[in-house]
């Protein structure tokens, strides 16, 4: 049984910064690529972000590039997302999936690629 787990949500004041943990497990799950997304209330799940199972290649969404930060910590075997400069509009759930092929592909971008998820994490930016 493969398991995702996401930790680190909370509130924060806009401006302000957080750090989301995935940690994924199970003997089925062998080595993945790993993606964040969020939802938020009547909105499709969005892409935030993905990196390959080596740690070595990223992809980014278009609505967090150059605030938000994806990184693995292999020894851990921990993925993190740094986010920072949050605004209200980052305000959703955020979930966390694992994608049984370990390298990027272009559509590492969809959900639906994805095989496992985590139960999310939410993130609320407001003063």
């Amino acid at each position: 049984q493969v398991q995702v787990v996401e930790s680190g949500g909370g509130l924060v004041q806009p401006g302000g910064s957080l750090r989301l943990s995935c940690a994924a497990s199970g003997r089925d799950l062998g080595d993945y690529a790993l993606g964040w997304f969020r939802q938020s209330p009547g909105k499709e799940r969005e892409f935030i972000a993905s990196v390959s199972w080596t740690g070595s290649d990223t992809l980014y969404g278009d609505v967090v590039r150059g605030r938000f930060t994806i990184s693995r910590d292999s020894a851990r075997n921990i993925v993190y997302l740094q986010m920072t400069s949050l605004e209200p509009e980052d305000t959703a759930v955020y979930y966390c999936a694992a994608d049984r092929f370990p390298r990027l592909r272009s559509c590492s971008g969809f959900y639906r690629l994805y095989d496992y998820w985590g139960q999310g994490a939410q993130v609320t930016v407001s003063s």
